[in-house]
């Protein structure tokens, strides 16, 4: 085995022609090098092209990248050049075995002027054995370090024809071996980055299975264990689901529930509000649009069926859906392909959708708004969620779940008084549990003590006009001041649309008529207002 010191080519203080054509082209295959490491965070893919480069540019055939595999001490090859593959396979060494094992023990370059001369050189690839002039084939072996470490090597052959300086050869070889390890050091930085996500993201599942599991779901109700038995039977299935109930009623959390007690757990949950966005920005976001398909898309996006595949896709206010794009939902459904926006090939999805809705579908379906194909494919498993006010032995649950998560997050230890108490069960909740939780976090962050009274309600609960009552039977309602109520007759209890309706006005006057205002004194969406106010008649009652 031979050091790396040869007569140079030339004098020693001139640059002859030669070698300065020779620096040309080692430089310019460096900075073919540095391009392609910034190409691909595949190591092996990367290491191979730049053994190309060696090749093509330099002269450097049947280049080789070997590094130690991680908790031994064997080296294998990650990339070679004119090898085959079945060489490539037979290219493992143990430390300190051979010229390869011997330079990564040592972390010192070697040269081996002729490989029929040197008895280190054990050709295990045997790809050398099938070449003539075998003992005029120098070999050249340079250490891969990150750190001071030694993880790796880099060979390559030279052919006499080459007639060059082994220094330069090693000193070139060294830098190549040098970004070679910067490419290893990055690609194991991705990998740990990538194995890091991929475990947070089991932990995430994982908690969110147990954050929906039935027992944490609050509702130990007759109507709520319903709901969870129906859910139970529905997860193990593959059947679509229509979720019904009023705003505020959980529809969500127990389309999650489904999705994380099924066979799809580990799959993505992918949401959509159908009321929330245009015709065009829906069919956009979900079966997305391919590269100029419209003026702005200036990259393919994938639709929300595209991110579903595998797990389950949840459409809320799908009663809302604009009746020329439901046909196209429907193709859907029934074949479970699509094309994207301004694309041409169909993509075939494995989707399991959950929807939900607080409409009257069948009187949609009789007015003609909504198709009744696509109910009939929507309506395979329909699940009621009662609301809050037919389930008002889950209230004190609730309301101490809400504290509980709201004194945390405010650092507060926030109590209800008795008084607090009565009235939160003798209000109608007509927006439900969001309405509560809202209500809840009013009374933490408002409350002066730390026991909230009934001035720390939130105004609507307890406002002149509203006050709450409980009429005998103990349904909750609202009375409004008799001088208000529709008969004239005091201490009348007005249905609850019609305390619904008393609501509505008293907080639009309160608000000035700003509906959006309004709808956040309530606890509602701004969405949800404007609907009531339509039902109710109160168009002109405000203003955005």
């Amino acid at each position: 085995m031979s050091g790396t010191n040869t007569p140079e080519s030339g004098s020693a203080g001139a640059v002859s022609p030669r070698d300065l054509e020779r620096r040309i082209i080692e430089l310019t295959a460096l900075y073919e090098i540095s391009k392609v490491l910034t190409e691909s965070l595949d190591l092996a893919v990367t290491s191979r092209k730049v053994l190309k480069l060696l090749s093509q540019m330099v002269g450097m055939e049947r280049g080789t990248f070997l590094l130690l595999e991680p908790g031994s001490r064997r080296i294998s090859i990650v990339a070679a050049v004119g090898m085959t593959d079945e060489e490539i396979a037979r290219g493992t060494y143990r430390v300190g075995e051979g010229i390869v094992g011997n330079v990564l023990a040592a972390g010192t370059p070697v040269v081996v002027p002729n490989i029929g001369d040197e008895p280190l050189f054990l050709d295990r690839t045997g790809a050398r054995s099938r070449l003539a002039g075998r003992d005029e084939i120098a070999f050249l072996c340079v250490p891969v370090k990150v750190g001071g470490e030694t993880i790796g090597v880099l060979s390559v052959d030279r052919l006499p024809v080459e007639r060059v300086s082994f220094d330069r050869d090693v000193q070139f070889l060294t830098i190549v071996a040098g970004t070679l390890a910067q490419a290893v050091r990055i690609s194991e930085m991705v990998r740990d980055e990538k194995q890091r996500l991929l475990d947070e993201n089991l932990n995430l599942k994982s908690e969110l299975k147990g954050r929906y599991r039935f027992e944490n779901i609050i509702g130990g109700s007759d109507r709520m264990q319903e709901v969870f038995g129906l859910v139970d039977r529905v997860s193990r299935s593959a059947a679509t689901v229509l979720l019904r109930g009023e705003s505020g009623t959980g529809k969500e959390m127990i389309a999650k529930a489904i999705h994380y007690n099924s066979p799809r757990a580990q799959g993505p949950f992918i949401k959509l509000n159908c009321a929330a966005l245009p015709e065009t920005l829906l069919e956009t976001e979900l079966f997305g649009h391919d590269k100029g398909a419209f003026t702005g898309a200036v990259g393919e996006k994938r639709g929300r069926f595209e991110m579903a595949h595998g797990g389950t896709l949840f459409l809320d206010e799908v009663g809302d859906l604009p009746l020329s794009f439901q046909v196209k939902l429907l193709r859907v459904l029934q074949e479970r392909q699509f094309e994207r926006v301004g694309g041409t090939r169909t993509i075939s999805v494995d989707v399991r959708l959950v929807t939900a809705t607080n409409r009257d579908l069948e009187e949609a379906v009789r007015k003609g708004i909504f198709r009744e194909d696509l109910y009939y494919r929507l309506n395979v498993i329909p699940i009621f969620l009662p609301p809050l006010r037919e389930r008002s032995e889950d209230l004190p649950a609730l309301v101490q779940f809400f504290l509980d998560r709201f004194n945390k997050t405010n650092g507060r230890k926030i109590r209800l008084s008795s008084a607090a108490v009565s009235c939160l069960r003798a209000y109608p909740w007509p927006g439900n549990v969001r309405e509560l939780e809202n209500a809840i976090e009013h009374v933490v962050v408002m409350a002066r003590g730390d026991e909230a009274g009934e001035e720390d309600l939130p105004p609507w609960l307890s406002a002149p006009g509203t006050v709450p009552a409980v009429p005998a039977g103990g349904a909750p309602s609202v009375s409004p001041p008799a001088a208000a109520s529709p008969s004239g007759a005091a201490g009348r209890i007005p249905p609850l649309e019609e305390a619904e309706r008393r609501m509505i006005v008293d907080a639009l006057d309160r608000c000035g008529g700003i509906q959006s205002r309004a709808a956040l004194l309530l606890g509602i969406t701004a969405r949800q207002i404007g609907y009531k106010m339509r039902k109710y008649g109160l168009g002109g009652k405000g203003r955005r």
